[in-house]
């Protein structure tokens, strides 16, 4: 069943980012995103995407992103040979380019080597990863959380935007998505991505009407079947709402969405945290208390819509259905109000 489109958002994008089955590409999560799951995001038809940092290393053993990289590759291959008319859609890596990570000069070497084509940058904006992205054919999208971020980005050579909205999951933004992408389109026409609470068909459609071209989803592919996360923090996803996120600065030094039960688990009252993470003891042996970003989860608010633990082909196929339905219906109240 064809897609009706919502308008002319999306015309465009470089190449790379059309012809997605929707306009969808999966945010890249913290322990949670690995290759299983990209694969299973591609294979489906949106754009895959996990942390170069998830990929560990051990201690004499090979080097892992390697090993990602190529088994990545190999198998959305052979199903593009399997599947000529349903051909994978592209897969993406994010980097994180603050100083402060030290195999930042060598994943992106190897991700130059293995011709990624997506590169998501967090962090900071740096133009040698940038160009290290074009080098090898690849387009490089910068995460912001505000107008300003924007256009440092743009300025030092990003090909296009992630806007990260209030509601996000994780390390999300202060600003209502309606008034960040409207001030980030008064100057910028290029490939511009909205994250923030989106996890349903309506929602991707809202996003493009706004004035995003894409959706960057997250927080509903933690309770997938694929995912790299624990049962016990998929189930909290489906049984939580909105309601349960809380924000904080306290877990990882930078304000970020959690779930409040995941919290209360671990011997805090979400009401009333402290404010500066100095205050509990995280180092291991140390603390009855879990590690940051271990048992403390994050999530966006958008997790009321998820109502089970499933493959990510099946929660791919509802959003499409979702979004096809959202966009014909809307496209006949329109007609039928004549506005």
């Amino acid at each position: 069943m064809p897609i009706p489109s919502p308008g002319p958002a999306g015309s465009h994008l470089p190449e790379i980012l059309r012809g997605l089955r929707i306009p969808v590409v999966a945010s890249p999560m913290f322990i949670v995103s690995g290759p299983e799951l990209v694969i299973a995001q591609c294979k489906a038809g949106i754009v895959g995407s996990f942390p170069a940092l998830n990929a560990r290393d051990v201690p004499g053993g090979p080097v892992v992103l390697e090993q990602w990289l190529q088994r990545i590759n190999e198998e959305l291959d052979r199903h593009n040979q399997a599947n000529p008319d349903r051909p994978a859609a592209p897969f993406a890596v994010n980097q994180i380019v603050h100083r402060s990570n030290p195999r930042l000069e060598r994943d992106v070497e190897i991700c130059a080597k293995w011709k990624v084509p997506i590169w998501i940058t967090s962090l900071g904006a740096r133009p040698e990863v940038n160009e290290a992205a074009h080098s090898c054919g690849g387009i490089a999208l910068h995460d912001i959380i505000d107008n300003r971020f924007a256009k440092k980005a743009i300025e030092k050579g990003a090909d296009g935007l992630i806007a990260v909205a209030a509601g996000a999951g994780g390390h999300a933004g202060k600003q209502s998505p309606l008034a960040l992408i409207a001030e980030i389109r008064e100057w910028f026409d290029g490939p511009l991505l909205l994250s923030g609470s989106i996890a349903t068909g309506r929602s991707i459609l809202a996003a493009r009407a706004m004035g995003a071209d894409l959706a960057y989803i997250g927080s509903p592919f933690i309770a997938t079947t694929e995912a790299n996360a624990v049962d016990d923090y998929k189930q909290m996803i489906v049984e939580s709402t909105a309601q349960d996120i809380v924000t904080s600065a306290l877990f990882t030094g930078v304000s970020g969405n959690y779930l409040a039960p995941s919290v209360r688990r671990a011997g805090l009252d979400p009401d009333n945290l402290p404010q500066q993470q100095t205050d509990m003891s995280f180092a291991d042996g140390e603390s009855s208390k879990p590690k940051a970003w271990k048992e403390i989860w994050g999530s966006g608010q958008g997790i009321g819509a998820i109502r089970a633990v499933e493959p990510a082909g099946v929660l791919i196929d509802r959003l499409a259905q979702e979004y096809a339905q959202a966009a014909g219906a809307l496209r006949r109240d329109i007609e039928a109000q004549g506005y």
